[in-house]
């Protein structure tokens, strides 16, 4: 008899800004929970591509207020099995050990190509990946400065996240701005991708798809220099949506 192939589910969701004081927010987190505690008892493994909150700091004793269901429904996935990949974002950059030591998060560096049920996956963020931006790079490296997180943690939590979130106000997000089109031809991410794989950086056969965030511009297009496909997500405000891959098929899924 013919053995039945089990059926496992991937998810790849990201820029969910949790925490952008932006309509409704309370609401759009409780939105988001429940999503995580509806995904089917066959969900294999998570890919929490970045900006999942809109701020982030991890204080050794103080865990930031608002995200409780997110992080319940977080704990009761990685208690059911499901593996879940984070990767940081821009926004939530500034993590330590906390989802590693507290909800057994695994915590990956873009851009990261893996291997799922014989498909090739290329995944990240995608906002540090094609270094052109100098002033984008200044304030990341500011951010990435040991010496920066050290005098930021001197900073009493309520005037830490007050900075945070009143930052966050400057977000593309925050304006109501979702005119911006992701141009594939002309956008750096989109021409690394392709000449990574002409160097045959990610080995002698090519990726089936690339997967990232940051833009909060959807974008699904077949890539006609190489045949992948290329994936940008939506932000969870304006246009959410997720990737839904079954073992077989990979599917973009707008709410």
């Amino acid at each position: 008899m013919e053995q039945r192939k089990v059926n496992r589910k991937y998810f790849f969701i990201s820029d969910v800004h949790l925490g952008l004081r932006y309509g409704n927010w309370r609401l759009r987190e409780k939105q988001f929970a429940d999503f995580l505690l509806s995904l089917p008892q066959d969900t294999e493994e998570i890919y929490l591509l970045g900006d999942i909150f809109d701020f982030w700091y991890e204080y050794q004793h103080v865990i930031p207020r608002g995200y409780t269901r997110t992080l319940g429904a977080f704990a009761v996935l990685r208690d059911r099995g499901v593996k879940i990949h984070f990767f940081n974002g821009n926004h939530d950059i500034w993590t330590y050990n906390y989802f590693q030591e507290e909800l057994g998060f695994i915590v990956e560096k873009q851009p990261a190509l893996f291997e799922i049920e014989g498909k090739r996956f290329v995944l990240g963020h995608g906002d540090d990946i094609e270094k052109r931006d100098f002033g984008y790079q200044f304030l990341r490296g500011v951010f990435t400065s040991r010496l920066a997180q050290f005098l930021f943690s001197m900073l009493h939590p309520y005037l830490a996240f007050s900075f945070g979130l009143n930052w966050s106000k400057h977000n593309r997000l925050a304006k109501a701005d979702n005119s911006y089109t992701f141009n594939c031809n002309r956008e750096p991410l989109y021409k690394y991708c392709v000449k990574q794989v002409e160097s045959g950086a990610y080995g002698p056969s090519r990726p089936d798809c690339f997967i990232f965030g940051h833009f909060h511009a959807s974008t699904d297009v077949i890539m006609p220099e190489c045949g992948s496909r290329f994936i940008i997500l939506g932000d969870w405000i304006h246009n959410p949506s997720y990737v839904l891959f079954d073992g077989e098929h990979i599917e973009f899924v707008k709410l």
